[in-house]
């Protein structure tokens, strides 16, 4: 796997040098992990997003990290699911692309993400995965840093999805496998 990590595990707690927030475009908290990283930031979080002025779609914003071991967080509104015909998949393979260019341009050598929209988005998680994967897997080919991603699930169902999904896009031989 190389540079791509699979987890299972609370961001909040990530000690990588960015971790990812799946915002809403506002960037002012909201449900999920997005209010977990707000919470577990502190109010300065908050109070430094007012000033970015929300964030469009498949793009994202940086902020520090305040409260959190993570010197950043990243900030990316990922798609609201409508079924798959509405640009979904370009949207989502935008926010994590916009993430890691971000985490590149200041320095960061280690980059956390949840699972952007499969949350109250209702991104199907399967589908998201092989978004997710492909995105990360087509930047890291191509760019030295950051050195390590690692997608931090919030349950053993995400992550099984996951390496599911990594075994059968990326694992050419049984060796290679993840379970």
């Amino acid at each position: 796997m190389g540079k791509l990590e699979l987890i299972m595990g609370d961001i909040t707690l990530s000690d990588a040098d960015a971790i990812v927030n799946a915002a809403n475009t506002s960037l002012l908290g909201g449900g999920g992990v997005d209010g977990a990283i707000h919470r577990a930031a502190g109010p300065e979080l908050l109070a430094e997003c007012r000033t970015l002025h929300g964030c469009e779609t498949g793009q994202a914003k940086l902020t520090k990290g305040y409260r959190l071991k993570a010197r950043y967080v990243i900030h990316t509104p990922g798609p609201v699911w409508r079924g798959g015909g509405c640009g979904e998949a370009e949207q989502l393979s935008s926010c994590y692309r916009s993430c890691l260019e971000l985490a590149r341009q200041y320095g960061c050598r280690s980059v956390d993400f949840p699972s952007i929209s499969t949350g109250i988005f209702g991104y199907p998680m399967a589908q998201a995965a092989t978004v997710a994967l492909r995105t990360i897997m087509d930047f890291l080919s191509s760019h030295s840093m950051p050195e390590r991603v690692r997608m931090v699930c919030h349950s053993e169902d995400a992550l099984r999805v996951y390496q599911q999904t990594y075994n059968m896009w990326y694992a050419s031989d049984k060796s290679q496998r993840l379970s």
